[in-house]
């Protein structure tokens, strides 16, 4: 049956008009536009549009892959990203037996042995799993969300078809190299594969739960860790204001300014201080907590969480105070020295580059500025540079965004950069405090006494290697060409060999009928 999905992918490529826009990237492959009927049909929808109804038509898998895909304004045109955030993964629900049946294999005993009640009922549906509400017998009110039956199975098979795909785009387009498709792809499978292991969104909710330990800002629900695996977790029911009812939030007799600042304050803080950020915080996963004396958040579904390393975190700062002092000659040397743009960028061309971007932001007050999409702005701008930043860094965008637009919802005035900027001044002040460079030593001693150790032996063999170097470069440099001038005409024989199975493949569907994936 994978051959037939595979017929449906190549397909729906003609019937969306996708091929058009790979095939018009290459000449060798502007046949294929030509003889494609349904374009003719399409054409008038933008690339986005025709996108959406090809991972739609997919299922609910592809359309997983087009949310991630949503957050790569570094390697997309944000009129494309825009269309694929409009992707939900809401699934009917499977049936209750089976969810029962698979809860029990879990826990190793019968549903009634651990729970007084369980609602067979779903209140939750997605792509990868469901919600059911239960009652344990000690009285404690929870939630149980279980993965769907055979789901890592179809996850595989869908990215080996995924990946198949993603080979026959490299080959096609021209551009393919700066789309980074098969690393787009890698950070996809990594990202399913551990929402299929719930120990995972366990470990994440409880460490995010021991950075909040004492701070009743963000509520996160206690895991029961005894009756958590891999196919379940049992978690404490947690409620609260839908961040998206703001009539009901004013209502709720909460500081509405303060609440909207202490959204900002979390996520700087789950950002700088903790180095551990939510990266999945869209509203059906933030709650305002109805305490008024709290004026906080609920957050939910730990699944997708995100990390920077030290130099992005330090970067990051900079640039965001590099933003707030609008000091764009300094934006553009930061973006050059953290490597998120080519090396020999030209640093005037990027600054005006940077500068234009963010024309709009130069006459109005910080207040009025809106970051996350400022963000995107810059993102979006210099991708014709080389844009290439990390996946957590895109992840924190896609936060931030969400962050930022849930405060300005809840309080229009919301001034993010006011609070930011002395957060900022003080983490940035900190990275130079002597007593945290000596603990920083202290926990990397070995690790530095190591690399002090092979530091003579490694110089040394530099010297010796630079003559041979020197000697071979020449040689090296031939091999190089020869090998380019054998790739360029195995590219050409694979081109005419993919043109033939893309025909091929479509006349074979069409022959067959329309088939769903499997």
């Amino acid at each position: 049956m994978q051959f037939v999905s595979l017929a449906k992918a190549i397909f729906l490529l003609f019937r969306y008009g996708l091929i058009n826009d790979a095939a018009n990237l290459h000449p060798i492959t502007k046949l294929l536009g030509f003889i494609n009927i349904f374009y003719y049909t399409t054409r008038n929808q933008s690339l986005g549009e025709r996108l959406v109804s090809y991972l739609e038509s997919m299922g609910p898998l592809f359309i997983k892959f087009g949310q991630l895909l949503s957050t790569r304004t570094d390697l997309l045109d944000k009129s494309v990203t825009s269309e694929l955030k409009r992707l939900t993964d809401a699934c009917p629900p499977f049936n209750s037996a089976i969810a029962v049946s698979s809860i029990e294999k879990s826990l190793g005993t019968s549903i009634e042995a651990v729970f007084s009640s369980f609602n067979t009922t779903p209140i939750a549906a997605a792509s990868l799993a469901q919600v059911h509400e239960a009652e344990l017998k000690d009285g404690s009110e929870v939630v149980i969300k279980v993965l769907r039956p055979d789901i890592k199975k179809l996850v595989t098979k869908n990215i080996k078809l995924m990946k198949f795909i993603g080979f026959l785009i490299s080959l096609l387009i021209q551009d393919s190299q700066r789309l980074q498709i098969s690393k787009v792809l890698q950070d996809y499978e990594n990202t399913v594969l551990n929402e299929l292991d719930l120990k995972i969104e366990a470990a994440n909710a409880i460490k995010t739960k021991d950075f909040f330990k004492g701070n009743e800002l963000l509520k996160v629900p206690f895991i029961f860790q005894e009756f958590s695996s891999r196919n379940i977790i049992v978690m404490e029911k947690v409620s609260g204001i839908p961040c998206t009812e703001i009539s009901e939030i004013h209502e709720a007799g909460l500081n509405i300014e303060q609440l909207a600042e202490n959204g900002v304050k979390i996520f700087l803080d789950q950002v700088f201080r903790d180095n551990f950020f939510h990266a999945d915080m869209h509203p059906g996963n933030i709650f305002v907590n109805r305490d008024a004396s709290i004026n906080g958040y609920v957050a939910v579904d730990y699944a997708i969480c995100g990390s920077l390393s030290d130099q992005d975190r330090y970067f990051l700062a900079r640039m965001l105070k590099a933003l707030i002092e609008k000091d764009f000659k300094s934006l553009a040397r930061l973006f050059i020295q953290a490597q998120w743009v080519n090396a020999g960028t030209d640093i005037f061309q990027l600054e005006l580059t940077l500068t234009s971007a963010c024309s709009d932001i130069i006459n109005k007050p910080l207040s009025k500025i809106e970051f996350g999409k400022l963000l995107l702005e810059l993102f979006d701008s210099t991708r014709k540079f080389g844009l290439s930043i990390q996946p957590s860094l895109v992840l924190l965008q896609k936060t931030l965004i969400h962050i930022e637009g849930m405060g300005r919802q809840i309080h229009p005035e919301l001034d993010f950069w006011g609070i930011a900027k002395p957060y900022l001044d003080n983490w940035l002040a900190d990275q130079y405090n002597p007593s945290l460079l000596l603990k920083h030593i202290a926990e990397n001693k070995l690790e530095i006494l190591e690399k002090s150790k092979k530091l003579p032996a490694n110089i040394i063999n530099l010297i010796e290697n630079f003559d041979i170097n020197l000697q071979s470069k020449q040689s090296l440099e031939k091999e190089l060409i020869n090998t380019n001038l054998k790739l360029e005409r195995l590219e050409r024989l694979g081109k005419i060999m993919i043109a033939g199975l893309l025909i091929g493949g479509s006349i074979i569907f069409v022959l067959q009928g329309p088939f769903a994936l499997i």
